[in-house]
């Protein structure tokens, strides 16, 4: 078939064929490169441009640049557009490189209230100060411009994220105890007794969960009504009764949970859960606590009854700021995804009836919860 003249023929290999016939028949991909897929498959084809032109209804001078491109540059550079600045930057990388050096600092160590930019207010700001900064271009600059230079950079100052400082110098040290115990658990069953481990061992995860609110309602619930209201509805407005704390423990081998619901977490109120934990194992036993450094885990009154049970309690101290090393926060988690979640309550009474009885239907179906990754216990 007869081509243009000094035109050379385009030769595919097969996976450029089978990549152009996919994107030819593509439903999401840019229209003017599903179009140029085409051109250049059926040019491979040894198609004229007249034919090409009548098959597809492009323009021949399309016709001609995708093809063109193709031969020049390869099969990628024919589909693509061809990048070209008309003119010059009118705004310099000097100044993008200040409006990145404002985005990259808090608004507030430039006297503003913000703790953080909004791209309205760097916009603002840089509109601002550019004229006295020496960058007159930006006086004036919109919102998108600013976004532009800030996309460039990948920057997205109005959006924070966070992260968890050592602080404890023993964190490593710390961390890798904590999981030697759950992989001695996963290694050992309840109880187990041989000749390196007289006395029967059992492992309890601690902690406490405070400020659990007592909301009330200050209207009935309206129920779902089929085909009209599909769920549940409340009223807005709400009534505080106060707060209370849950102290509780799992056994790590069987799921059970220890729990007390009281109005504070005090010495006291933990000596009782303890007290609690201790009445329900043997006597001969040892139960290994691992616990957080709260002060009512180390005071005077604890340690005091402690002595009182002497080889009974072994403490294993995960790290400051480490609260996720503890397995007690999966418990924790379950109790906020299910029975507390949404919960309203007429009295403080009222909530601790509720967990105490979302606690025992925990303990009707136990859960283990198992820590999978020992990498750093043997690191």
């Amino acid at each position: 078939m007869g081509r243009r003249s000094g035109r050379a023929a385009l030769v595919l290999t097969d996976e450029q064929r089978t990549k152009l016939s996919e994107l030819a028949a593509s439903r999401t991909a840019p229209v003017r490169e599903v179009e140029r897929a085409r051109v250049l498959l059926q040019y491979a084809q040894g198609l004229s441009i007249s034919a090409i032109q009548r098959q597809l209804g492009v323009s021949r001078p399309m016709i001609y640049k995708c093809i063109d491109k193709a031969l020049a540059a390869g099969v990628q550079a024919g589909l693509k557009d061809t990048y070209h600045r008309p003119h010059a930057p009118e705004i310099t990388d000097e100044a993008k490189a200040w409006v990145v050096s404002i985005a990259c600092t808090q608004p507030k160590a430039f006297g503003l209230a913000a703790e953080l930019w909004s791209i309205s207010a760097l916009a603002s700001y840089v509109s601002e100060q550019a004229e006295p900064s020496g960058f007159p271009r930006l006086t004036g600059a919109g919102k998108s411009t600013i976004w532009r230079i800030l996309d460039e950079n990948q920057l997205k100052p109005h959006k924070i994220s966070y992260y968890l400082e050592k602080r404890d110098p023993d964190f490593d040290r710390k961390m890798r105890e904590v999981l030697i115990v759950y992989r001695d658990v996963s290694l050992y069953a309840e109880g187990a007794v041989h000749e390196g481990r007289p006395n029967p061992i059992y492992t309890v995860s601690v902690d406490e969960k405070p400020g659990v609110q007592a909301i009330g309602l200050t209207a009935p619930d309206l129920p779902p009504v089929p085909g009209k209201a599909p769920t549940l509805s409340r009223d807005y407005e709400y009534v505080r009764h106060g707060t209370v704390s849950i102290l509780a423990g799992i056994d790590l081998h069987t799921g059970h949970v220890f729990a007390q619901v009281e109005d504070r977490h005090r010495s006291r109120e933990f000596i009782a859960l303890l007290q609690s934990i201790d009445a329900y194992y043997p006597p001969q036993a040892i139960i290994r606590v691992v616990l957080d450094n709260h002060s009512s885990h180390l005071s005077k009154e604890t340690m005091a009854y402690l002595a009182t049970r002497p080889g009974r309690f072994e403490y294993v101290h995960t790290p400051k700021h480490g609260s996720w090393l503890n397995l007690i926060e999966c418990a924790f988690s379950k109790m906020a995804r299910t029975f507390l979640r949404h919960i309203r309550v007429a009295s403080i009474a009222e909530l601790k009836a509720r967990i105490l009885k979302g606690v025992a239907e925990m303990n009707a179906a136990p859960v283990v919860f198992r820590w999978k990754k020992f990498d750093l216990a043997v690191a």
